[in-house]
C-alpha cells in the first residue's frame, strides 16, 4: 500500500514517521524542499511525491483553505482514500460532497501537537496514546472508514472516536479553539512583561498555547465561527458572574460559583482528555 502525505509540518511529518514505523510505504509531498530532505534523513519517507499517482491513501496535512482547494481540484487516483487532518470538518465535507468524486473521503483530526511548529518539532511517537477523531455521514464509504481506523491503531492512537462533522466542529470549538483564544488573550495583560519570578504551573498552563500560528488559526476560527462565537459568549457570561460577585463583595455567590465549577471539573477529570 502506497501512502502519500502532503504537507510536512509538525503533524504531517509525524504522520509520516508513525506510518513508517508501522511498516508502510510512505511518500512526502511538500511545496518546499527542505522538509522533504529532513524527512528522508530521518527515514520517515521512502521518497518525494510530485503528484498522487499510484496512491492508495492520501493524507492532506495542510492549512484549511489549501486543503479545501486540493480536495476540490486535485486529481486523486480512482478509489483512493483521501483524508485531511484539518481542525474543522463541516466546510471541507460540504465541498467534498458537493459533487461526485472518484476518491473516498474521510475527515481525520489527530488530537495531538506541541507549542512549536515545523518538521523539526515532529516525532514518530507524537500520536502514541492520543485521541483520533474520524468523521462520517450517510455518504461515507464504510471500507474506507475501517481502513483509516486500522491505520490509526497502527499509528499508535489510544482512542479513536467516530463523529459527524457538525458534532466535531461544535466540540472542537470548546476543547481546542476556545482554549487557544483564551490563552492568546490572557497574555495581553501589560503585567505579563513584569511577571518574571511570579509564575508557576498555573501561568504556564494558561499560556502554553498562546504562541499559535496566527494565519492557520485565523482560518480555523473563521471556518468555525458560529460554534466558536457561542462558546466565547458562554465564557463571557460566566466571567461576568464572577466579576459581579467581586464587585458586590458577595462571598457567598463567589463560593457557590467556584463550587459549581469544581463539580463540573470533578465530573470529567477522570476522563482521558489528551
Amino acid at each position: 500500500m502506497k501512502i502519500i502525505v502532503y504537507g510536512l509540518g509538525i503533524i504531517g511529518a509525524s504522520v509520516c514517521g508513525a506510518l513508517k514505523r508501522a511498516g508502510h510505504s510512505v511518500y512526502g509531498k511538500n511545496r518546499s524542499r527542505q522538509p522533504i530532505e529532513i524527512a528522508l534523513q530521518r527515514r520517515w519517507i521512502d521518497g518525494a511525491a510530485i503528484d498522487y499517482e499510484g496512491a492508495d491513501i492520501v493524507i492532506l496535512a495542510l492549512p484549511p483553505r489549501i486543503a479545501l482547494r486540493e480536495l476540490d481540484e486535485a486529481k486523486f487516483p480512482n478509489g483512493a482514500i483521501v483524508a485531511d487532518i484539518c481542525g474543522v470538518k463541516k466546510p471541507l465535507e460540504q465541498v467534498v460532497f458537493s459533487r461526485p468524486r472518484a476518491y473516498r473521503y474521510i475527515g481525520m483530526h489527530p488530537m495531538a501537537g506541541k507549542e512549536t511548529t515545523g518538521i523539526t518539532s515532529a516525532s514518530e511517537t507524537l500520536f502514541d496514546g492520543a485521541n483520533l477523531i474520524l468523521t462520517r455521514n450517510e455518504k461515507t464509504d464504510e471500507s474506507a472508514l475501517n481502513a483509516m481506523i486500522g491505520l490509526g491503531k497502527e499509528m499508535g492512537f489510544g482512542r479513536i472516536v467516530e463523529s459527524t462533522a457538525e458534532q466535531h466542529d461544535k466540540m472542537i470549538a470548546l476543547t481546542s479553539q476556545l482554549a487557544h483564544v483564551v490563552s492568546n488573550a490572557y497574555v495581553k495583560s501589560p503585567l505579563t512583561e513584569h511577571c518574571f519570578g511570579f509564575t508557576g504551573g498555573s501561568f504556564q498552563d494558561m499560556t502554553r498555547i498562546a504562541g499559535l500560528d496566527e494565519n492557520v488559526w485565523t482560518e480555523l476560527f473563521f471556518l468555525n465561527k458560529v460554534p466558536l462565537c457561542k462558546e466565547i459568549d458562554r465564557l463571557i457570561h460566566c466571567l461576568q458572574q464572577y466579576r459581579s460577585a467581586l464587585e458586590q463583595q458577595d462571598e457567598g455567590s463567589m463560593c457557590e460559583l467556584l463550587s459549581e465549577g469544581k463539580k463540573f471539573h470533578n465530573s470529567f477529570k477522570n476522563i482521558k482528555t489528551d
